[in-house]
């Protein structure tokens, strides 16, 4: 797509890509700042697959708002699911606007990052119900709705998949083998890894101290025992279709044709649909073969929420920085750009967004899912504990010691 590019966009460009925490001012050479005007300095955390789209948002913020202060704003790339860690390090000095994983709330309101939001019915009027849930605490708001569709699903390549086939993800590995592909998932999330255990029917989720975690995936007992799950994962593992990598790796292996399938979100549904073109598939989760019995996997849902950080030394701009990105303008782009879901009914409720194959997997695959509120303590354990299977250090004879190992760890005080 072709825009026009204004004189002083270039300075952003190099500010954002060759320093990511450089400050480069942004205002145009020729525009000497007014005598006495205010100088804005802010700082912009979100995705790094979101950096055009932040620039072009960015761009709008600046055209609408020009001559009112001098600004200088940099964008950073930043998780939103390590956000909270990044802004813990250095609260005070941190982003003014960050995007943030909805779980991650409680944790940043009770470390005093956040204030209340000021226009809250604003922000309910014109928000889905669910998106300003995610962004409360007590029917406090605290934080601006981005996006609503912080889930997964699968994707797949028509050309080598009936919509038969991917009911079964047996049946998928079997198919990537014999055509030398694979089939990804990443097995170094918890996040993922929810789906195998979630799906089986064993839980995890957080006590009501609000930090620590009960979970049972080490269960002996019932239909299907924890020690089922984990023998499903280790045919899995050892699977020639089977590979498990990151977000980054997937794309690549979209790209150079060694994935035809795999588990993942909606913010690949761009790239993804302009390379398999229209051989370009999503649906909900498959089945996995687990004691015999056909498992439907499960997910977790989740929101993606924009954050105005309480210590920001400009916060009334920060928070109109904040609105400008999660507008309903810019949430259209966002879709347009990204694929991600809108939180913004009008947006959500357009044909354009309705008749997403990527939206509509997640939709379907909500039936499947459950909203992730997990203590910190969570994720290592579970890393660990899929490195050992892919590494081969997990057996029969050491699995249910292994799975004990990684509650124990997910449980802790």
């Amino acid at each position: 797509m072709k825009r026009k590019i204004r004189k002083w966009f270039p300075l952003f460009l190099l500010g954002a890509v060759l320093s990511g925490c450089r400050r480069e001012s942004l205002v145009p050479p020729e525009e000497k700042p007014a005598a006495g005007q205010e100088t804005v300095a802010l700082t912009v955390w979100g995705a790094a697959e979101d950096e055009e789209l932040l620039r072009r948002i960015i761009d709008g913020f600046l055209e609408e708002y020009r001559g009112q202060a001098e600004f200088q704003i940099t964008y950073s790339p930043q998780g939103e699911g390590n956000c909270t860690v990044a802004l813990m390090a250095d609260l005070e000095n941190s982003a003014d606007v960050f995007a943030f994983a909805d779980d991650q709330l409680n944790t940043l309101v009770a470390a005093g990052a956040l204030e209340p939001v000021e226009n809250l019915e604003l922000v309910r009027e014109t928000n889905l119900p669910e998106t300003v849930l995610a962004a409360s605490i007590n029917d406090t708001l605290y934080a601006l709705p981005l996006t609503a569709d912080n889930g997964y699903f699968l994707y797949y390549n028509k050309k080598y998949f009936s919509e038969q086939d991917i009911m079964s993800l047996d049946r998928m590995l079997d198919i990537a083998a014999e055509n030398g592909k694979k089939v990804s998932m990443e097995w170094s999330s918890g996040w993922y890894v929810y789906s195998l255990f979630g799906g089986a029917g064993l839980t995890v989720g957080l006590n009501d101290d609000g930090i620590t975690n009960h979970c049972n995936w080490n269960s002996e007992e019932g239909n299907i025992t924890g020690a089922d799950v984990g023998r499903a994962m280790l045919g899995m593992a050892g699977h020639a279709g089977f590979v498990s990598i990151d977000n980054e790796g997937f794309l690549e292996g979209v790209e150079n044709g060694t994935i035809i399938a795999g588990v993942n979100g909606v913010w690949n549904a761009v790239p993804v649909e302009e390379i398999w073109g229209s051989d370009f598939g999503a649906a909900k989760l498959p089945s996995y073969n687990c004691a015999g019995q056909q498992v439907q996997m499960a997910s977790f849902s989740g929101y993606k929420l924009l954050g105005v950080n309480a210590y920001s030394k400009h916060r009334e701009w920060a928070v109109k920085l904040a609105e400008w990105i999660a507008n309903e303008e810019n949430q259209k782009l966002r879709f347009e750009l990204r694929g991600q879901g809108p939180s913004n009914i009008r947006v959500a409720s357009s044909e354009e967004v309705q008749n997403s194959p990527a939206i509509a997997a997640l939709l379907k695959q909500s039936e499947f899912s459950c909203p992730q509120r997990i203590g910190g303590n969570f994720w290592e354990p579970v890393i660990a504990f899929t490195a050992a299977i892919l590494e081969g250090t997990v057996t029969e004879e050491n699995l249910q010691d292994q799975l004990d190992t990684m509650v124990e760890g997910i449980t802790a005080p």
